[in-house]
């Protein structure tokens, strides 16, 4: 029997790439819908924190996912992770952060933790998760300007200046989180020689959850 799994975004731009990941990894048993509200990142980089107002909206956005037939939720900003915990004990059916599984697999592979991050709202989460998840030793970066060059459609800044916080960390660390979704295509474009070290984004470990998630329902 077919399930539905709904992703709660902040910004439309992640909708082709979840789509692809959809296709490769879900299979025909799990069908997708998307819902996107870029007010709730907005709103969070604005006031600089995650409101209360906002969270009260995330957690009426996964009802309503539930209630247009999702059998499970995967909200794919980190910025709002806090508030998707928060929602997680409200609901019968499973709801899921995007980046716990990328936190946990980061843990299991090295001591020394990097954090890289183009927002401070995502990067303090971020952080914040990674020592919930038993991180001691933590090294993070902020890519100041590239979450603005990529919202004006330069994504090419965006990548160049994620690509050199990312060397810079690497140097340093035994593993590296990329702590936004929008990062994880920059990996791609980085030589076999700058990949010595885990470099871990949230997308694929996700999806990969939320297919087991939802296959065991």
């Amino acid at each position: 029997m077919s399930k539905t799994l709904a992703l709660l975004h902040t910004s439309p731009v992640l909708v082709p790439a979840f789509n692809d990941l959809a296709a490769k990894l879900l299979g025909p048993s799990i069908r997708v819908f998307h819902m996107v509200d870029e007010s709730l990142i907005k709103n969070t980089i604005r006031t600089g924190h995650l409101e209360k107002a906002t969270i009260r909206r995330v957690v009426h956005h996964i009802e309503a996912a539930g209630q247009a037939g999702a059998d499970a939720v995967l909200v794919t900003c980190s910025s709002i992770g806090p508030a998707t915990s928060l929602a997680m004990p409200l609901f019968d059916m499973p709801v899921m952060r995007i980046d716990e599984p990328m936190a946990r697999k980061a843990v299991a592979a090295g001591r020394r933790v990097g954090v890289l991050a183009t927002l401070r709202t995502t990067l303090e989460p971020t952080v914040q998760l990674l020592r919930d998840t038993g991180a001691q030793d933590l090294v993070s970066k902020l890519c100041e300007g590239a979450f603005e060059a990529v919202i004006a459609g330069d994504t090419a800044t965006h990548d160049r200046m994620v690509a050199e916080g990312l060397r810079e960390l690497a140097a340093q660390v035994d593993v590296v989180v990329l702590a936004q979704a929008s990062m994880a295509r920059v990996i791609d474009q980085l030589p076999a020689e700058e990949k010595k070290i885990p470099i871990l984004s949230s997308p694929t470990l996700a999806m990969e959850h939320a297919r087991a998630v939802v296959e065991a329902l």
